[in-house]
């Protein structure tokens, strides 16, 4: 059981035509307590309790699948949209499993497949629960001041992640306040500076720590509006925001690379904003276990049971090649695929089940613990497994379910934002600092022949990590090392396609892999599925929600070039 922190529970709140779901006053999962009204939430148990129904939705699952076709696309870890839909993941499984999925990994998506249509409901769900919790607290007379002024920045906060989550989709979106009455709403305002006014606000009255981890923070706005600016091609603010979190003292990295992914070490040194997930809570059917990521394990064969999606490209492994000097290879990565012999980053074998490898406690990774080599591959997604002993006791294949949190941002993801800014800023030096900050921490553990993690020279691989000891003289060759290690260290995140988008180079990038990946995986890739811009630079708005924004016949929503 996890204390003292934010999670979804199952208190039943109706409050502005929403359902809320409320924990209790310690965070503790309680069982169904009945409807409540807004005389009843009219105080601060009951503003706060408004204010976690809108932390529950960061996860994505919204507590019922009549809200949603599938919950995996509304994951509020993004696998599908920045890990499956980029060079680092295919969908997985086997041909068939969650067509959308595969029309979507295949550019071959319309605007009425449903995923998108779940995504869209789940974030702007989120929103209102938010502006709801706004709109509850300025009704209620008498409230502490340092209270309210907390709330507010922590709502702030929230709605700027909704909104930015949508904007990283589809760009072109509505922006929501607690001020709207009518919910079919224009998507002709620029949401971004709205997105950075709203973070602004929050980084300015959140504290720097809470009593209560999962809540957001002032280091939380701080890097969030660091990566918000970085995506308006603000270089200059980006680094303000994000030198801020650094020279905050707060925050530091990791001794180990998987001390970020496991139970033992979430909400530690480097957990900045993080989705809080637990099992054997008291829920019935582990929902607080990242659902909507459940299908993200090896499959039958395996200790998990199922289901064998967000299957790791070759294109991916192959990245974590190294050369003599245990650089990697930033142009020639893909020109042989990863053997058992080949010296890689250690990074590799805690972010990827491949066979021969122990998987942590659970035995040796074999080709039995895959669906569909033919289809997918031969591996595994590993960095988000718990531990033995850890899996839910309850749920349909209740070994899906995880207690491991997902960050959405980490201190890593913040050096390498700042690197990035400082390279588009000219201090290449610093930026070489920031990145060998990043690449020292990941030689400090590697995964172990008995599954435990260990020293690099005792590792089940040939593992190396060097450091980029000659100075960055070069913005271009800089600029390359800095994305590539964003891809090594954030690798299977839910990054890597927006990273793409953002930094422009995404009909190049993914069009030369899907070039050199498809001969390896014909039962899948199709020579066909191709990356065209400006059609793929931005997702499709659903068509229902288009039809939904109707006024008098004419949608208020506008539909994203190519479609």
């Amino acid at each position: 059981m996890k204390n003292n922190r934010i999670l979804l529970g199952f208190t039943a709140i109706v409050f502005a035509s929403m359902l809320l779901f409320a924990c209790s006053d310690d965070f503790l999962n309680a069982p169904p307590q009945g409807a409540l009204d807004a005389g009843t939430l009219g105080n601060e148990t009951g503003v706060d309790a408004a204010l976690i129904s809108a932390y529950s939705m960061l996860d994505g699952w919204a507590e019922s699948w009549g809200a949603v076709s599938s919950p995996w696309p509304a994951s509020g870890s993004n696998w599908i949209w920045g890990s499956v839909m980029s060079d680092d993941a295919h969908k997985g499984s086997e041909a068939g499993d969650q067509g959308q999925s595969e029309e979507i990994e295949l550019f071959t998506w319309q605007p009425g497949n449903s995923y998108f249509d779940d995504k869209f409901k789940i974030l702007y769900e989120g929103v209102s629960r938010v502006n709801a919790t706004i709109n509850l607290m300025n009704s209620v007379e008498g409230l502490d001041a340092g209270f309210a002024s907390k709330t507010l920045a922590e709502a702030q906060f929230l709605r700027a992640h909704f909104h930015f989550d949508a904007y990283k989709m589809w760009g072109n979106i509505p922006y929501y306040t607690e001020a709207d009455v009518d919910f079919r709403k224009a998507n002709d305002v620029a949401p971004l500076p709205l997105i950075i006014a709203d973070l602004e606000a929050a980084a300015a009255a959140l504290p720097l720590t809470q009593g209560q981890v999962g809540r957001a923070t002032k280091g939380a706005a701080q890097a969030y509006l660091g990566k918000a600016k970085l995506y308006g091609k603000d270089f200059s603010g980006a680094k303000a925001a994000l030198d801020a979190v650094v020279n905050s003292g707060v925050y530091s990295l990791s001794p180990c690379f998987k001390d970020i992914f496991s139970t033992a070490g979430e909400n530690g040194s480097e957990h900045i904003f993080s989705i809080q997930a637990s099992v054997n809570d008291g829920t019935s059917e582990g929902q607080n276990g990242n659902f909507g990521d459940r299908l993200n394990f090896p499959h039958g064969g395996s200790p998990f049971g199922c289901c064998g999606f967000h299957q790791p490209t070759q294109n991916f492994v192959n990245a974590h090649h190294v050369d003599e000097n245990g650089l990697p290879l930033l142009t020639s990565f893909n020109e042989a695929d990863v053997t058992d012999t080949d010296v890689v980053d250690p990074r590799l074998d805690i972010t990827v089940g491949r066979n021969g490898i122990p998987y942590y406690g659970f035995g040796t990774h074999e080709g039995a613990w895959i669906r569909s080599s033919a289809f997918s591959g031969p591996y595994s997604p590993k960095k988000f497994a718990y531990e033995p002993g850890e899996a839910s006791s309850v749920g349909w294949v209740s070994t899906q379910l995880s207690p491991v949190n997902m960050p959405i941002i980490r201190y890593a993801d913040v050096i390498l934002m700042l690197a990035e800014a400082e390279v588009e800023l000219g201090n290449l030096e610093r930026a070489r600092e920031l990145t060998n900050m990043v690449r020292t921490r990941a030689a400090g553990c590697a995964q172990q022949p008995d599954g435990s993690l260990g020293a690099l020279e005792t590792g089940a691989a040939s593992y190396a990590v060097g450091t980029y000891d000659d100075a960055w003289t070069d913005a271009s060759v800089a600029r390359d090392a800095v994305r590539f290690e964003r891809r090594l260290e954030l690798g299977l995140e839910g990054h890597r396609f927006f990273d793409l988008r953002r930094w422009g180079i995404a009909e190049q990038v993914m069009n030369k892999y899907l070039d050199e990946e498809t001969p390896k995986r014909s039962a899948y890739l199709t020579p066909a599925g191709r990356y065209q811009s400006p059609k793929n630079d931005l997702y499709p708005l659903p068509t229902v929600q288009i039809e939904l924004s109707k006024v008098e016949g004419e949608a208020r929503l506008v539909q994203n070039p190519g479609y």
